[in-house]
């Protein structure tokens, strides 16, 4: 079995604690799999991309716990939108 890094440790952590927070709201987890799929394909070697979309990720699960939530935007590509 191989050992995995810190970094690749925190991003298995963010996709269980996505699967988890995206189990009560319907449609969610289909998405979230699709996108850390999408994402899988980066290279190792990206450090500074994988560390920006795992703290993106950080926010985005934040947004996802809120029970106020009813759909998710876009991971990859940057949210348009007046707050």
């Amino acid at each position: 079995m191989s050992r995995h890094s810190k970094l690749q440790k925190q991003v298995l952590s963010l996709y269980r604690q996505f699967l988890r927070a995206g189990k009560s709201k319907p449609g969610f987890i289909p998405r979230i799999k699709d996108e850390f799929k999408d994402n899988s394909k980066i290279k190792k070697s990206d450090v500074m991309h994988i560390e920006y979309l795992f703290r993106r990720g950080q926010r985005q699960l934040e947004q996802l716990k809120d029970h106020n939530t009813k759909q998710l935007g876009t991971f990859s590509k940057s949210q348009q939108g007046n707050s």
